[in-house]
């Protein structure tokens, strides 16, 4: 971790300063039901077909419901796109920002964080269908110079991809959300993220475990730009965004703001007095996450992504079958390239959830594209480990 001798009271300083003028929030006390107003909060919805309030096989009125309570303690905006043979649903809800109460703009850029692995995944394996990069092939041998001799085993590509290298976390510019908000305009580069996890040697042996961690993708985004010799943005737009017609989705780099219309984000903290309140967090460099999590995007965006994968349009085979396969002799692990899967019923539902403070988004849905889910949600608690109640309504309605 970097020498931060003042770091911790410049965040309590930073807090106390930024919390204490902000107005109350424009929705009910915590832990006590909140109440939309017409011009604070919009929900909107089309289905098709026959079934439960007008769609076959979609609930639209627990769809409804789901969002109907934003904002709330919980999230100031939600956004939801819920598609597949079933018909289609789309729904926004909550306010635009705190201080005017606008609506929430229902087509919003937002962070979608960990989403962006599942685009470095398929960039990465669409070189590998080019002849460009060797799934099996040790990533010592295309980053010589990157390891330490600790890392006397080879980790081979697709270890990263699947999170069994053995590589551990790098070190970041806090531990906890104080110190990281006083942080939020610095940049740690890549480079110094991976040489930080890279100094504490191997967590365990190459394959032996899985442990889902950025820095896994971080190495994956300079396998590109080492291989191609041009930017990991440029690569993953070129081989996947363009493709897939993501034209409303880019990496923002250092830039700590998002382009074109978006929802503020906002996170709860603890005010002097003991009370709690909304911190704008919405301007925030997210460098350190690159390849990793720094991804801004739009619902529609991640549908079309979404789409375009699942049919075979961006990954062909048989590199397609590495998103939909877990790494062998690990019968817990649940995590592929690039995604994650999830038994809800009689289902399996693949797809990649993703949070920066502010913002929590998700992206899946079953490999036949029977029923897909796309939704953003201004949390309060973003990376919290916590439930967080209207996140899982939301899932629940799409997915019944």
């Amino acid at each position: 971790m970097r020498a931060r001798a003042s770091s911790v009271l410049a965040a309590s300083l930073v807090l106390a300063l930024a919390v204490g003028p902000l107005a109350a929030p424009a929705f009910a006390a915590p832990h006590s039901p909140a109440t939309v107003s017409a011009s604070a909060s919009t929900s909107t919805g089309t289905g098709t077909g026959t079934g439960t309030d007008g769609t076959r096989g979609l609930d639209r009125k627990a769809l409804r419901a789901a969002i109907g309570v934003v904002p709330d303690q919980y999230a100031t905006a939600a956004l939801v796109r819920v598609g597949g043979t079933d018909g289609s649903w789309r729904g926004s809800a909550g306010v635009r920002d705190l201080a005017s109460g606008r609506p929430a703009h229902p087509d919003a850029r937002f962070r979608a964080g960990s989403i962006t692995k599942v685009v470095t995944a398929a960039t990465v394996l669409r070189l590998a269908a080019q002849g460009g990069i060797d799934l099996d092939a040790p990533v010592q041998h295309y980053l010589p110079g990157l390891f330490t001799a600790a890392f006397d085993k080879p980790i081979s590509v697709r270890q990263l991809l699947n999170h069994t290298s053995g590589i551990p976390a790098g070190d970041g510019l806090g531990d906890d959300f104080a110190e990281l908000y006083a942080h939020r305009f610095d940049t740690l580069t890549p480079q110094e993220d991976v040489a930080s996890a890279i100094a504490k040697g191997p967590e365990f042996d190459p394959g032996d475990q899985q442990h889902y961690l950025n820095v896994n993708y971080t190495v994956l985004g300079l396998l590109v730009e080492k291989v191609t010799g041009r930017s990991y943005a440029a690569e993953a737009t070129r081989l996947v965004l363009r493709p897939a017609g993501m034209r409303h989705t880019y990496f923002p780099g250092t830039d700590p703001r998002i382009r074109g219309p978006h929802n503020r984000g906002y996170q709860t903290v603890a005010r002097p007095d003991g009370t709690t309140g909304l911190l704008d967090v919405t301007e925030w460099n997210q460098a350190d996450r690159w390849a990793a999590g720094d991804m801004i995007s739009t619902t529609a965006d991640l549908e079309r992504l979404l789409t375009s994968l699942f049919r075979g349009r961006i990954v062909p085979q048989p590199q397609l079958e590495e998103m939909f396969t877990t790494p062998p002799g690990l019968p817990e692990a649940t995590r592929s390239a690039g995604l994650e899967y999830k038994k809800v019923g009689d289902q399996v539902f693949w797809g990649k959830s993703g949070s920066r403070y502010g913002y929590s988004a998700l992206v899946g849905g079953t490999r036949d594209l029977s029923r897909t889910l796309v939704y953003s949600v201004n949390a309060t608690d973003a990376k919290s480990a916590d439930p967080n109640p209207v996140l899982d309504a939301i899932t629940a309605a799409a997915l019944k």
